[in-house]
This record gives C-alpha cells, sequence and structure tokens, in this order.
C-alpha cells in the first residue's frame, strides 16, 4: 500500500508535461515512472487497484472528514459561524451516534471496496485482462484529458438522473436514502459522505464513476486521478462549511447544503449542470458560479495590468528625469 502511495504523484505529469519542462520536473517524472514501473512487475494488478483505492480514500476523505468533525465537535461555538443553516449544521456531541455514523461509514467504504474488487475479478476471468489498463506506459495529457472529460461529464448525468428519479423518486431505494443519508435536519458533515444504506450509496456515489471509467477502459493511474478530484469535491462538498475556497466550489458545497436542508426536494447534480437544465437548482447556480468566477479573474487581470501601466509610467518619468538631468549638467 505504501508503494501505491508514492506512485501517485500523478498531478506533476498531468499539468507539467516533458515539453519544455524543468530539470526537476523532468526528474521527478522519471522517478514516477520507474515507481509506477516497478509497482506494476512486482504486483498483481487487483492488489495495485484495491490497494490504491484504500489509500485514496484515506488521504482525501477519512483524514479530512475526521479533523473538520473535530473542529465542528471541539468548537461549536467557532464553527457555527462557517456552517450553512447555522447550528442546525453542527453534528453535536452525542459521540455515540457520532460513532455509529462513522462505523457505518468505514464499513460502506470496505462495502464499496469488496464490490469493486469482485467485479474486477468477474471481468479479469471473462476477458483474460484487468478492467483497467495497467501497463507501464504512462498515459498521455491529452488520452488523460479526454477521458476525464468523458467520465465528468457521464458522471454528471447519471447522479443527476439516479438522484433525483431513484434516490428521491417513488422507490423502496429512495425510503432507504431518506432513512439514512437525510436522517437529520440541516446541512451535512463530510463523514456522512458515505453514511448511507449500501445500495443507494452504491447507486449515488459508486456507478457514475466507475461505470464510464469501465466502458472506456481508462487506464489505472487516470482512474486513481479522477478519484482523487471526485473525493476532494464530495468531501468539500459535504462538509458544510461556508467558507470553502473557490467560487465555483463553493458554490457546490452551498447547494448540497440546500440539498439536504430541504430533505431532497433541489441540487441532484454533483456540479449542479443538470439541475440549471432541468430547473430544479436552489441558491446560486452554476451558472452564477462561472460568472462570478470570470469576473474575478477579469478583475485579477485588470488589476495585474494596471499595475503594469503604472510601472511602465513611473520607469519612463524616471528615465525622463535622468534625462533632463543630464542635459542641465551638459
Amino acid at each position: 500500500m505504501i508503494d501505491v502511495l508514492l506512485s501517485i504523484p500523478i498531478l506533476s505529469y498531468i499539468f507539467f508535461p516533458t515539453t519544455g519542462a524543468s530539470v526537476s520536473t523532468s526528474v521527478n517524472l522519471v522517478f514516477f515512472y520507474m515507481t509506477w514501473s516497478s509497482l506494476v512487475f512486482s504486483h498483481h494488478p487487483l492488489e495495485i487497484h484495491l490497494s490504491g483505492i484504500v489509500v485514496l480514500r484515506v488521504i482525501f476523505w477519512l483524514i479530512p472528514s475526521l479533523v473538520f468533525l473535530l473542529f465542528d465537535v471541539g468548537v461549536p461555538s467557532l464553527a457555527v459561524g462557517f456552517k450553512h443553516g447555522g447550528r442546525s449544521a453542527l453534528p453535536g456531541r452525542d459521540f455515540r451516534k457520532l460513532g455509529k455514523t462513522l462505523g457505518l461509514a468505514i464499513a460502506n467504504v470496505f462495502m464499496m471496496l469488496v464490490v469493486e474488487g469482485a467485479i474486477s475479478m468477474v471481468y479479469t476471468s471473462v476477458f483474460k485482462k484487468h478492467i483497467f489498463k495497467m501497463s507501464t506506459t504512462l498515459p498521455m495529457p491529452w488520452i488523460v484529458f479526454k477521458h476525464c472529460s468523458f467520465i465528468f461529464t457521464s458522471r454528471e448525468v447519471l447522479q443527476y438522473y439516479i438522484h433525483r428519479h431513484v434516490l428521491h423518486g417513488n422507490t423502496k431505494v429512495a425510503k432507504q436514502h431518506m432513512a439514512y443519508a437525510h436522517s437529520r435536519s440541516g446541512a451535512p458533515y463530510s463523514v456522512c459522505l458515505y453514511a448511507d444504506h449500501i445500495v443507494p450509496l452504491m447507486l449515488h456515489r459508486f456507478v457514475p464513476v466507475f461505470l464510464p471509467s469501465v466502458l472506456i477502459r481508462t487506464h489505472m493511474l487516470t482512474y486513481f486521478f479522477v478519484l482523487i478530484i471526485v473525493s476532494i469535491e464530495e468531501t468539500l462538498s459535504m462538509s458544510g462549511y461556508t467558507f470553502i475556497p473557490g467560487i465555483v466550489m463553493s458554490g457546490i458545497t452551498q447547494r448540497t447544503a440546500i440539498h439536504y436542508a430541504g430533505k431532497g426536494s433541489s441540487n441532484y447534480g454533483p456540479l449542479g449542470i443538470m439541475d440549471w437544465g432541468h430547473g430544479t437548482s436552489r441558491g446560486r447556480d452554476v451558472l452564477e458560479d462561472l460568472k462570478k468566477e470570470a469576473d474575478k479573474h477579469n478583475v485579477e487581470e485588470k488589476s495585474a495590468k494596471k499595475v503594469d501601466q503604472a510601472s511602465s509610467a513611473m520607469k519612463n518619468g524616471v528615465d525622463s528625469l535622468k534625462r533632463r538631468v543630464r542635459t542641465v549638467k551638459e
């Protein structure tokens, strides 16, 4: 598992390709390639697959969630000011209940791992190859971008329709989802991300990411990268905090809080694009987020231009003054 952890500096490869890269980036890429190649040659693909998921869940969900929970429970008078809905969004200090929620979440993560492992084993036995590409050849940045675009687009569509029509429709699964995921009022906290009945949880969190990834049989490293992004997004969006950095991410968090506070009456998609298209968005919609983000960058760009103009004018003024001094001396 430590080997897998050391093999996930994939971000440096994706965002810093070798062309025109600095020496340090090239060295990092070579080290990453050697580590990944060694991992592929020395471990079974299923072992890399499952242990990698465990590492990612621990780093990007469990640890941040426990830190957030410690903050909420340890200093509730301070935390309440940062929560959507105020005091109703705090997890409370019933440690037995908190322990049950955390235990359920961890058990569900383990169950999803078992299901994913079982599907991978069946796939391997039928097609004689692992469910994801496990070659030592690293995926090219363009392929990573194309596959990620497909997976995230599919996830947005699948999760919206499953969440709205299955988990909040007139179904048995909907009753299970309401009894577990919506058992409390107010905004959620990050530990609650996997604290649902296993069936609606699989439909809500597992299928929309796993299915598109399998359909295109993406590279394992690309799948890990997708899981990193999804885990960060879901952990932050379930935190219930109002100070989440980034206009787009803070908008997702706000819509998630509204979804849970409203018992699932709106905001079904992870990014809000499908909600905007279907008119089920409440709170600040995704277009407002994008407009504010664009305006923010535009303001920063204009400010930078103003600074450059001011610096240029100052430099010209100094040069002009120097020329005048020289003329007087002559």
